[in-house]
C-alpha cells in the first residue's frame, strides 16, 4: 500500500533528506534505477541520495526532487522552536 507524504516536511540533516526521497519513490512504486533514469544519473547518485550522503552536487538534487514532484522551500526558523 503506497504512502503519502505530508504537504510540508522539516528536512534538516541529509540522511532525513535521503528519507523522505526514498519514501517517496517508494510510494511512487519507482525503483532506484527507474528514477536515475528519469533524473539522467546514474543509479549509484540515487543510491548516496537516499542513505543521506551529504556532499552530492545540489543541482542534481533539486532536479531529482522535481521530477519526483517535490520542491525546496526556505523559511526563517522559529526562534521559539529551537529544541
Amino acid at each position: 500500500m503506497a504512502t503519502s507524504t505530508p504537504p510540508a516536511t522539516l528536512v534538516r540533516t541529509s540522511q532525513e533528506l535521503g528519507a523522505l526521497i526514498k519514501q517517496v519513490r517508494q510510494s511512487q512504486a519507482l525503483l532506484q534505477s527507474d528514477v536515475a533514469g528519469l533524473a539522467g544519473t546514474g543509479n549509484r547518485f540515487i543510491v548516496d541520495l537516499e542513505r543521506g550522503k551529504p556532499t552530492l552536487q545540489l543541482q542534481k538534487v533539486l532536479d531529482t526532487l522535481d521530477l519526483m514532484g517535490l520542491e525546496v522551500v526556505v523559511q526563517r526558523k522559529n526562534p521559539f522552536n529551537r529544541w
